[in-house]
């Protein structure tokens, strides 16, 4: 005899379906362990390959002078930072770093947070908000687009790129305040920004602009600024975001311009106010990374020269490596069974690269992405080349 008063189901039962459609749309994710430190070899789940899938642009991230950095603060500040910056979170490497950034970025003030996604989202939500309007790059990062919807603002998205979309937005919209956010260089496209037609659309409607420098920091401009600094309008853009996780190899995110916009976001920006501070080693390493930065330009002049080599290789080879101008070599495939399916045969010839699926990237739009790093040998892109070519 059935039971009258079944039970109801679990509440979380639905999940084991969704997991289970995202497997058979071959877009279901899962953890993979490295051993060791992050490098252009790394060993994963005990299989050693050639690492073609991190942001560790400067090879920076397993540099001794990085981790001697981060032990002697360690030993003198401690690990934990213990609450948010404004309750006493804050320590001495990190009001160093902030100096030191605003030094490097040639602005007023700096401000660190705890991620570079905290630092986007923060940014955005502290500068504009109910009775305004947020336009944002269709690629941007999820981190300008969950800022962007936190915000509470209007929130228009203007094409890829499209700058003189954005200048019909602009002429159309009756918001009080207006952002333009965007990223620099497109992190899964490795494309750039257009900013200097973005710049003078901001500056002809009075719109404020933010910029996300996290993959060009350390990369890109004479001094390692970024994009910005590289076509010469870097003082004209009021805003700018970088991260300290990627080119600089350590941890958290900044934010540079005036001293009136960083006091403003100190007040205002949830995820510093309410965040715990990270801890002062990671501060430490980065101030380490920044003098490198400015050490050793060759990091990055060789990475970029490299990057361009590259790419043109694959094009040789017939692959569509979309309009890359950087680091970030994605080939573009399409279909998201096809990017699996050669990233797991170029894991069986020893190589690395992640295949990047919706919603990554826009449906239709799956790619392999390259992301090379100044301390892969010819000899490892070489290695790349040949597994693609046999591909």
């Amino acid at each position: 005899m059935s039971d009258p008063n079944p039970p109801p189901p679990h509440p979380l039962a639905w999940i084991d379906d969704e997991l289970v459609r995202l497997e058979r749309e071959g877009r279901r994710r899962r953890l993979s362990t490295r051993e060791g430190p992050q490098g252009p070899r790394i060993v994963v789940d005990g299989e050693a390959l050639v690492h073609f899938g991190s942001n560790d642009y400067l090879g920076l991230a397993a540099d001794p002078r990085l981790a001697a950095a981060a032990s002697e603060a360690a030993r003198t500040e401690g690990w934990g930072s213990g609450a948010s910056p404004l309750v006493l979170g804050r320590a001495r490497p990190h009001r160093e770093l902030e100096r030191r950034l605003a030094e490097f970025e040639g602005t007023e003030a700096a401000l660190v947070f705890a991620s570079g996604f905290a630092a986007n989202a923060g940014a955005v939500a502290a500068l504009v908000g109910p009775g305004d309007a947020v336009f944002s790059d269709r690629k941007n990062h999820a981190s300008l687009l969950d800022g962007c919807r936190l915000s509470r603002a209007d929130v228009r998205v203007y094409p890829h790129g499209d700058w003189q979309e954005l200048d019909r937005l602009l002429t159309r919209t009756r918001a009080r305040r207006c952002l333009v956010a965007t990223d620099s260089l497109f992190s899964m496209d490795g494309d750039l920004a257009p900013l200097v037609e973005l710049v003078a659309v901001c500056e002809k409607h009075g719109a404020m602009l933010l910029i996300d420098e996290a993959h060009a920091t350390g990369v890109f401009g004479p001094s390692g600024r970024g994009v910005a600094e590289a076509l010469g309008v870097e003082h004209r853009v009021p805003v700018r975001v970088g991260t300290l996780s990627k080119a600089l190899g350590s941890a958290g995110g900044f934010v540079v311009g005036s001293r009136s916009l960083i006091e403003w976001l100190v007040n205002t920006a949830r995820p510093y106010v309410f965040s715990t501070a990270g801890p002062a080693a990671t501060a430490a390493a980065a101030l380490a990374a920044l003098e490198i930065v400015r050490r050793e330009p060759q990091r990055r002049e060789t990475l970029l020269a490299r990057a361009a080599t590259l790419r043109q290789q694959l094009r040789d080879q017939g692959w569509n490596v979309g309009s890359s101008a950087s680091q970030i070599v994605p080939l573009v495939v399409g279909d998201v069974g096809r990017a699996v399916r050669l990233s797991h045969a170029l894991r069986r010839r020893g190589v690395f690269v992640p295949a990047i699926r919706p919603p990554t990237v826009p449906e239709g739009e799956a790619c392999l992405r390259i992301s090379l790093t100044c301390a892969h040998t010819d000899e490892m892109v070489a290695e790349l080349v040949e597994a693609l070519r046999q591909l």
